[in-house]
């Protein structure tokens, strides 16, 4: 599960990067230090998921008839990302990402 203390600045990075037409503007989830019995993993054991949450999306793309074709995902949702592409985002010193939104594979719904 997620923390979230590095979600914090959510707010203050999606007014200063507005994603156009179809893109996303994610940050990755970290990977859990600790296992579910309290074991403490070093960074050589730790696998980051291919998660992240959405911290701010573009209003869509437009369909060759310039329909605007909503997004699939919206702000605050968790989702799979790919392991490579995107582009890279580094902000304060934090990475984020941004994504079409096609290559968004998949939204994880919150038990």
């Amino acid at each position: 599960k997620p923390t979230s203390a590095p979600f914090r600045t959510m707010s203050a990075i999606a007014k200063r990067f507005v994603p156009l037409m179809d893109r996303i503007l994610v940050q990755k989830v970290k990977a859990e230090a600790k296992t579910a019995t309290g074991i403490l993993l070093p960074d050589s054991a730790k696998q980051a998921p291919n998660w992240a949450k959405v911290l701010a999306a573009g209003p869509g793309r437009r369909s060759k008839d310039g329909d605007l074709l909503p997004m699939n995902v919206k702000v605050g949702d968790t989702v799979v990302i790919p392991q490579y592409g995107g582009i890279e985002l580094k902000f304060d010193g934090e990475e984020f990402h941004v994504f079409r939104d096609e290559d968004i594979m998949g939204v994880i719904n919150e038990e």
